[in-house]
């Protein structure tokens, strides 16, 4: 055992991304959710987690050949929702990635702060159904509680990896993920953690959940379509498709990556949150608090707007939400919104809820590391609300010095993540 670890001073320390990890409907590791997002491939197709033939959407993007049992152990995984599945692949992947130090002391200075919207939907879903059909309550599993749970990842994540820094959950809708990211932010920079495995998780293909959106008529039913059926910023969008999947970060403290050489991608700048105090499922059309996080994350990082090259939009393909964000784009960038490479990788792996803004942050993390920015797929026809390069169709090579993430949520959540390269 090493000293006990206690928190710095509140010196501001730099923070870093050093391993990255995706479970996707793209793929199941980095590597081939990388390739096949900037080859603009789509993840999506008709649901087969169930009979979907009665509802108005029978499309997903589904996670595909994963084999949680084989990944995690007969016994581990059967214990587990399939949500906190991806998040332990993917954080088991990024941990590689970034060859943490395997020691005492550096566990006591590891944390994990995991996002999910929802958490354990399907093995709710499972036991009420089984609990229904027994007509006892006495059928309920033991380990229904524990599976269900939000925390149960960054919980799992800590136990099987003996990471004992701040470890919690996050739970704001479709801006879960980034929120979790910002507080991972912190925990870092202000000494609280030397690193922290941190994104989000999410599997809410069920019955339940996609029967809740085609009650609110939010997603797509271009069910003939289905690879053409995400499609923000394009006119003809009718709806956001549901996927599922995780990607985790490793954010590290600069100085402690580099003393120990380790391979770094870019750097975290900084972040911003808001709200838009309007609606609880419902943006603000004029994108006033998407605004305000655009401009909080300006000056929290220090950057200025001439300075940033890309942004990953949340852009969902709904009728309401991609103006409002390209309008707050505009808003905040003024004459310089025209020259920024916007671009939605929803397109291809569909809406993953809580965990968007980890997919989407290890694929921005990607864009500034390999200089090279996924497009938006399916942008066909332009639409006059929506004014901006959202560079279209196909993956685009240029410089990425500067990168934000943008996520919200229902409820009016906004949050964005700045990423940059090391300086």
């Amino acid at each position: 055992m090493g000293r006990p670890y206690l928190p710095t001073a509140l010196e501001k320390k730099r923070v870093v991304v050093t391993g990255l990890g995706a479970v996707t409907p793209l793929g199941n590791t980095r590597d081939e959710f990388w390739r096949r997002l900037i080859a603009g491939d789509s993840g999506v197709g008709p649901i087969t987690a169930f009979d979907a033939s009665a509802f108005t959407t029978r499309i997903a993007a589904e996670v595909r050949d994963f084999d949680s049992e084989a990944l995690l152990g007969r016994k581990e995984a059967r214990r587990m929702d399939r949500f906190t599945q991806f998040a332990m692949v993917a954080a088991n992947e990024a941990i590689a990635d970034a060859a943490l130090p395997n020691d005492e002391a550096m566990k006591e200075r590891v944390g994990a702060v995991m996002g999910s919207g929802i958490g354990g939907i399907i093995t709710f879903w499972l036991e009420s159904e089984k609990s229904a059909a027994a007509g006892t309550w006495s059928r309920c599993s033991p380990f229904f509680i524990p599976m269900l749970m939000a925390n149960a990842a960054p919980a799992q994540i800590s136990m099987q990896h003996g990471f004992r820094g701040p470890i919690f959950s996050v739970a704001s809708a479709c801006a879960s993920a980034n929120d979790a990211m910002a507080i991972a932010f912190r925990n870092v920079a202000n000494g609280e953690a030397i690193a922290v495995v941190t994104g989000g998780s999410e599997a809410a293909v069920s019955p339940l959940a996609i029967g809740g959106f085609c009650s609110m008529k939010a997603m797509s039913t271009r069910n003939d379509e289905p690879t053409k059926a995400s499609r923000p910023f394009d006119k003809e969008r009718d709806g956001f498709v549901l996927g599922e999947g995780s990607g985790v970060l490793v954010f590290e403290e600069y100085e402690h990556a580099r003393a120990r050489d380790a391979r770094i991608y870019c750097e975290v700048l900084g972040y911003g949150e808001s709200a838009d105090a309007y609606n609880i499922v419902a943006v603000d059309p004029d994108g006033r608090g998407v605004k305000l996080a655009f401009e909080r994350a300006l000056a929290q990082s220090g950057i200025a707007r001439d300075e940033v090259d890309y942004i990953n939009a949340h852009g969902t393909s709904t009728p309401i939400g991609d103006p409002a964000e390209s309008k707050a784009i505009e808003e905040t960038f003024g004459e310089r919104a025209a020259k920024i490479a916007v671009s939605s990788t929803k397109s291809m792996h569909g809406h993953a809820l809580g965990a968007a803004g980890g997919i989407e942050g290890v694929a921005t993390v990607l864009a500034v590391a390999n200089d090279l920015v996924p497009p938006t797929v399916n942008y066909e026809f332009p639409d006059p609300e929506c004014r901006l390069d959202y560079v279209p169709n196909v993956a685009r090579k240029m410089t990425v010095n500067v990168a934000f993430s943008k996520s919200f949520g229902f409820g009016g959540h906004n949050s964005v993540l700045v990423f940059g390269k090391v300086r």
